[in-house]
C-alpha cells in the first residue's frame, strides 16, 4: 500500500475505486484532478489491478498532487470504497465511479448543496425530476435496475428512486459512524451503506444529476438476480 500525504486544507475527499481501469481512468483523473486541484483530495483505491492502472495513477500524481492512491488485494468495489472512506480526512466524503459517468461539475453541485443544508448525505439520481441522461444503459440493464429498486423499496423501505448511481456525498461524521455496519459489499454496497444511515434517522436527499452511461462490464444481470435478492434480505435482517 502507498498513500501519498494528504493536503490538510481540503474539505472534500473524493474516492475512486478502480479495478483494471487503464482505458478509462486517465480521462477521469485528468478531469477530476484539474477541476478539484485546489478543492479536494482524490483517493484512488486500486483493487488488485493487473493492468497498467497503477502506473497511470502514479503519472497523474506528478501533475496533480491532490491525488493519492492505495493498492489492495482483490477486495471488491464496496470494500475499496470503505477503505477510502476510512482514510479520507475531508469534512465531506464523496465517491464516484472510475468511468466518468458523472462529470466533476456534478460532484461540485452536490458539494455546494450539502454545505448549505442539514442533510447527512446527498445522492445523485437519474430518476428524479430535473435529471439528464445523455446516454442510457442497454434496455436489459434498465429493466433490471428498476426491478432491483422496487425490491429495495419493498424489502428495506428505502424511499429513493435511484440507489445505484455512482455519485454520492456525505458528511464525514455520519458515514464514519456506520462504516463498520456496511455488509455485504458487492453489488449491494450502495444500499448497504444507505440503509443504516436511514435507520438511524439521518436525512438523505436525492438530487437530479447529469449522467452518461459509460459502462463496460461483463456482469451477467439475470444470473445474479437471486444473489441480489438474497443480499437485500441479509441487509434487512442483519443483527
Amino acid at each position: 500500500m502507498c498513500f501519498k500525504p494528504y493536503m490538510d486544507n481540503m474539505k472534500l475527499s473524493i474516492i475512486i475505486p478502480a479495478y483494471n481501469e487503464e482505458k478509462r481512468i486517465p480521462a477521469t483523473l485528468e478531469s477530476y484532478g484539474s477541476f478539484f486541484k485546489e478543492n479536494a483530495e482524490i483517493i484512488v483505491i486500486l483493487n488488485n489491478c493487473i493492468d497498467n492502472t497503477e502506473n497511470i495513477v502514479k503519472d497523474k500524481i506528478k501533475k496533480y498532487p491532490n491525488i493519492s492512491y492505495a493498492t489492495e488485494e482483490k477486495i471488491g468495489k464496496g470494500n475499496a470504497i470503505i477503505k477510502g472512506i476510512k482514510e479520507a480526512r475531508g469534512e465531506y466524503i464523496c465517491f464516484v465511479d472510475a468511468d466518468s459517468s458523472t462529470e466533476p461539475d456534478q460532484i461540485k453541485k452536490l458539494y455546494d448543496e450539502i454545505q448549505n443544508s442539514n442533510f447527512a448525505g446527498l445522492i445523485g439520481s437519474r430518476w428524479v425530476k430535473g435529471a439528464v441522461i445523455k446516454k442510457y444503459q442497454p434496455i436489459p440493464r434498465i429493466i433490471a435496475s428498476r426491478a432491483y429498486n422496487l425490491l429495495v423499496r419493498i424489502i428495506l423501505g428505502l424511499p429513493f428512486k435511484d440507489t445505484q448511481c455512482g455519485a454520492k456525498i456525505f458528511q464525514n461524521a455520519p458515514i464514519k459512524e456506520i462504516i463498520d455496519e456496511i455488509t455485504p459489499t458487492k453489488w449491494e454496497f450502495d444500499v448497504a451503506l444507505l440503509y443504516p444511515l436511514f435507520k438511524k434517522g439521518y436525512k438523505i436527499k436525492e438530487v437530479p444529476i447529469i449522467w452518461e452511461d459509460k459502462t463496460d462490464t461483463n456482469l451477467k444481470i439475470w444470473p445474479t438476480a437471486t444473489k441480489m435478492f438474497k443480499s437485500l434480505l441479509k441487509i434487512r435482517f442483519r443483527k
